[in-house]
């Protein structure tokens, strides 16, 4: 890159420097493109599954886990919020893109440089012109530099604009990282309980099949059965405590999870819920909202969004290679020997250069343009995607929940049919109305009966996490505490530095 100096005898004056920096912003100002996917009529209409019984088009709250009415799950997010590893993780990316943002902007404003040199020597009096050896002395010298970047083609106005798009993205981020952490302790804690859930149901069926094992053998006692009857009891008693091991090893496990997602070792697991036997569940219908409101609510969209206004941006940055930078300068300052310090005589200043224009390299320059496009272009695409996806798996979550709701209906009406059945033929096998095979088999069925109805409830708390995860919720409260020191800042986040929108809601 080559540099021209002008050194004008004159200070420019204050209308040249209003036309400079009136100057045209070069690159595309950002506008969420039409062709997106969020743009289309489908994604911007009611989501399919909404229109389920078990769902209302109420808008999902910020703290949804609350319709759980459940204290202790309230308590641990809290706990989570507050001292979950991932979220730190998340808070330092932010805060990290709000220093880059910092520095992008400081570009805005002059350079000042400050040199003192302060030395002891003698100087040639040759270099002075004069014969004779001149005296050793202080010698000093100083300077206060002052340089400004005139923007004239808006690259660092796109800069700044590419930067706030980023600090938007990492803000999306963490709330992305809240909604996770939120849904996994609801998560690790349905999970616990709905394990303690199954184990109770495991545990009730061994009791009852223990019963059974003692009346065979007192019928068999008594000359009414058989030897091989005692050994089919005890078969299913095995087979029953053998659903023990793994239901306890799911709760322990589940234990584990929500120690670490609260910021605490696996095993400080919180004691409470490690005697949890009710699984949680929302009974009343579940607000989903609209297509549209998701769209806007979702972490992930919004950061994908994000990403392409910084891409988009960064196409401007890349253009302004093509076109001269010009800075202005000014410098004051002293340069003499000590005894002399403070003397006019020593000052010395200049306006010069006035203006240095370096001249771009135009090849290296197309290049970066093409690949700030390219990167949009795949900016756009990713976009795209997450758009598409938010939509699948809030559609896919929403009937997954509401087909398990049936199925747990069916599952609980044979329960209590099973129950029915079995009791029936207890009392026909107390008094010899029946053999013994039926009576097992009356058994069998109620324990299978129990165990699925109990496994479907499980399912159906962990249906409930994936679909307020699906529904994006859960960092509104979170972002505004987040956002509101940087915003006041920077007098606000809605648009960039040429007064174009930034932001194109979803």
């Amino acid at each position: 890159m080559h540099r021209i100096r002008f050194i004008a005898g004159k200070a420019l004056t204050v209308s040249t420097l209003a036309v400079l920096a009136a100057c045209t912003t070069v690159g595309p100002d950002y506008r969420l493109p039409k062709e997106a996917a969020i743009q289309r009529e489908e994604a911007q209409a009611p989501l399919m599954g909404a229109a389920e019984t078990p769902f209302t088009p109420d808008p999902l709250p910020g703290d949804w886990w609350r319709l759980y009415q459940d204290p202790v799950l309230d308590t641990l997010i809290a706990k989570a919020f507050g001292a979950n590893a991932d979220l730190r993780v998340a808070a330092a990316n932010l805060a990290r893109a709000h220093a880059v943002l910092e520095e992008v902007e400081e570009k805005k404003r002059p350079e000042v440089e400050m040199e003192a040199a302060p030395m002891y020597g003698r100087i040639a009096g040759a270099s002075l012109g004069l014969p004779e050896q001149l005296p050793r002395t202080g010698i000093y010298e100083g300077d206060i530099k002052v340089a400004y970047q005139v923007d004239l083609w808006g690259r660092i106005r796109r800069a700044i604009e590419a930067a706030h798009a980023d600090q938007e993205a990492a803000q999306a981020a963490s709330d992305l990282a809240h909604v996770m952490v939120a849904a996994d302790t609801t998560r690790a804690y349905a999970q616990a309980c709905s394990s303690g859930y199954q184990l109770k149901v495991a545990q009730q069926s061994v009791a009852l099949q223990q019963q059974f094992v003692k009346l065979t053998a007192e019928r068999i006692r008594r000359g009414r059965g058989i030897a091989i009857d005692s050994s089919r009891a005890q078969a299913q008693l095995e087979l029953l405590r053998a659903n023990l091991p793994p239901l306890e090893a799911s709760r322990r496990t589940a234990l584990y999870r929500l120690a670490v997602l609260t910021g605490e070792a696996p095993s400080r697991f919180p004691a409470k819920v490690a005697g949890c036997d009710t699984p949680p569940r929302v009974a009343a219908a579940i607000p989903v909202g609209d297509g549209a409101a998701l769209l806007r609510r979702r972490p992930d969209v919004r950061q994908a969004e994000r990403l392409l206004a910084g891409a988009t941006a960064r196409i401007g940055v890349a253009t302004a290679e093509l076109y001269p930078n010009i800075s202005l300068g000014a410098s004051f300052g002293g340069v003499g020997i000590m005894d002399e310090f403070g003397d006019a005589s020593t000052w010395k200043f200049s306006l010069g250069p006035l203006i240095s224009w370096n001249l771009p390299a135009l090849s290296p320059a197309r290049v970066h343009i093409a690949q700030a496009e390219i990167a949009t272009k795949g900016a756009l695409a990713r976009f795209d995607s997450v758009v598409l996806n938010a939509l699948r798996e809030t559609e896919s979550a929403l009937t997954v929940y509401a087909r398990e709701l049936d199925r747990n209906a069916a599952l609980r009406a044979a329960r209590d049919q099973s129950a029915l059945a079995a009791m029936q033929t207890a009392r026909l096998y107390q008094f010899g109305r029946t053999d013994f095979l039926s009576a097992l088999d009356a058994d069998r069925t109620l324990a299978s009966a129990e165990s699925v109805l109990a496994a479907s409830s499980a399912k159906l708390a962990e249906d409930q996490a994936q679909l307020f995860l699906a529904l994006g919720g859960g960092w509104e409260r979170t972002h505004a505490a987040q956002g509101e020191q940087h915003a006041a800042a920077h007098g606000g986040a809605g648009h960039g530095e040429n007064g174009h929108e930034k932001r194109a809601a979803p």
